[in-house]
Order: structure tokens, then sequence, then C-alpha cells
């Protein structure tokens, strides 16, 4: 079974197209008109082992937030709607990611609740023209979208690009563990509750 989907998510602010292959090898093809998020982007899916094609065009001239915020919804969407009915998967995850200074932990279970934790303090308000606390809603629209926990901590360090990198980077690793298949779980869910 492909686990893949696509999802065209058109609103005022933003027009966003995406496809995702979760059993990828973390081919990414990105343009969403913010060059740091691409990076970032791309990041998590060579990561995470994931095939991603998106574009994005949003209203930069009011500034980036409708962009990245419309974007973590397409990707929580995307992944929702590729897991099916999670039939499977492991639904936990969790990396440690050091970068250099830093280091980050994010650790994801796709419960079907969301729940967003998000304990990073950046240094900067910006890196290059991003704005950093736009990196808290976007996990907030993937986790609220995908409807996982997500806790994402970052221990220490003081490079305010290199703790982003370890967030995205941590995302695509928890997240590749979480909906790996288990053949012990084969067609069952990970739960007592019988739903996820």
């Amino acid at each position: 079974m492909k686990r893949t989907a696509q999802i065209k998510r058109v609103t005022n602010e933003t027009e966003i197209f995406s496809e995702l292959n979760i059993d990828g090898r973390g081919i990414s093809d990105i343009k969403t008109g913010i060059g740091f998020l691409d990076h970032m982007l791309n990041l998590f899916a060579c990561h995470g082992l994931i095939d991603l094609n998106l574009r994005a065009k949003g209203d930069l001239e009011v500034d980036a937030h409708h962009t990245v915020e419309d974007i973590g919804i397409a990707l929580g969407e995307l992944f929702l709607n590729a897991l099916d009915k999670k039939e499977g998967i492991a639904r936990y995850g969790s990396a440690s990611i050091p970068m250099d200074d830093v280091l980050t932990s994010i650790v994801i279970d796709i419960s079907g609740r969301p729940f967003l934790i998000f304990n990073c303090k950046f240094h900067t308000d910006k890196v290059g023209n991003f704005d950093l606390e736009l990196i808290e809603e976007f996990m907030r629209a993937f986790s609220n979208n995908l409807r996982c926990n997500l806790h994402i901590n970052t221990l220490y360090g003081q490079n305010s690009h290199h703790i982003a990198e370890s967030i995205f980077k941590g995302l695509g690793k928890a997240i590749d563990e979480a909906t790996r298949l288990d053949d012990r779980i084969k067609g069952a869910l990970m739960t007592t509750k019988g739903k996820l």
C-alpha cells in the first residue's frame, strides 16, 4: 500500500500545492517564496526520508505569517491523509538532535489528540528576514492538523539558526519513527482504545 497524499489548499491569503510520500528517500522540491523555510523543509524531508514536493504562493507583501501557518496546516493534513486509518504504525517517535552548540529533543505521538509543547528559546528575533516566532506557529498548525501530540524542547544552545535546524531535523527523524510500519501490529492500531 502506497502511503502518499496530495493537497491543494487555496485561501484569500495563500495558495499551496503539495505531494507527500511517507516511504520516500528524502527527496524534496520546495518553493515557498521564503528561503529560510525552504531550507528547513528540505532538512525535514531529508532527515525524515520523506519525499516532499511543495509549492506555495502567499501574501508575503504583508508578512510570512499566513504562508508559514498554512504550510503547517497543509503538511499536517497531508500526513493524516497518507496514514489513512493509521493501521500498523509505531505511533510514537522521538529524536535528540545535536547541531553544534544546540541540543533539541522532539517527541511525537500520532494519537488523534493535538497538543503542542514548544520550549525553544531563540536568542535573536530573526534569521535573515525570517521571524523565528513563526516556527512555533508552523508546529502548532502541523500538530493540530495531523492531530498529534508534539513536544519540542531545546535543552541548550545559543545559535538561533542551529536551534531552528535541530528542530526541523528532529521533527523529520521523529515522524519517520512514528509512521514506521511494524509487522507485529499489521492491520491493527497501537492502542487499547480501538481508535486513534
